[in-house]
């Protein structure tokens, strides 16, 4: 029985994180994507920050994996319960919750681009911060079926965990600790997603301006 006293000894710090870190991953992504609240973003860049500085060879490839099928699934699922929504007489808490984050001037930009772009906005969507409700909610009304939303969503899913993980790797390379390289990918990440907002109303405080 010696050997059960020193087996927790035995196992490496590395492999522990691994084996917390991509479970706990998938789920916290998967449950960003269902409710648009959790910093996926974030989370993936930091993710990334933590294979940078582990041993594997697989530590990146099993944060993108991990990653973007957290969030397919988590699209699939919000986009199927939004189906059942629009077809349901009193619609559904998940479809109000979909259009609440889908401004009337965003949602109609949503419907002009995915009209004459199709599948390409859904790749689009994900890699504009507050862009995929919009389009996801376009999609709705357009009455895409779940297949055709699945197949534009999966490269914009790809697209969209390579992005902040590269974010992430860049800030885990800068530092040679971990927990700088998490604060520069968090920070990075934080620039990346609050940038357009800020464009967005200095352009309108310039156009009131010019007015005035």
């Amino acid at each position: 029985m010696s050997w059960l006293a020193t087996a927790p000894a035995s196992v490496a710090p590395e492999y522990t994180q691994q084996a917390l870190g991509y479970p706990s991953l998938f789920l916290l992504v998967l449950i960003g994507a269902l409710v648009p609240v959790v910093p996926t973003g974030a989370l993936v860049s930091t993710a990334a920050v933590v294979a940078v500085h582990q041993s594997s060879p697989l530590a990146l490839a099993l944060v993108f994996v991990t990653a973007s099928l957290a969030a397919f699934l988590g699209d699939g699922a919000l986009y199927w319960l939004g189906r059942r929504g629009m077809r349901s007489k009193n619609g559904s808490r998940w479809l109000e919750a979909i259009r609440s984050r889908a401004p009337e001037d965003r949602l109609a930009q949503a419907q002009e681009k995915l009209a004459g772009h199709g599948v390409a906005v859904l790749v689009l969507s994900r890699l504009v911060p507050a862009g995929r409700i919009p389009v996801m909610l376009a999609c709705l009304m357009a009455k895409w079926p779940l297949r055709r939303f699945a197949r534009g969503n999966l490269p914009a899913c790809l697209a969209w965990a390579v992005t902040y993980q590269l974010i992430g790797i860049l800030g885990g390379s800068l530092f040679e600790e971990p927990w700088e390289g998490v604060v520069a990918a968090v920070a990075l990440t934080v620039a990346v997603s609050t940038a357009p907002s800020l464009w967005r109303r200095l352009r309108r405080n310039a156009r009131t301006w010019g007015k005035a």
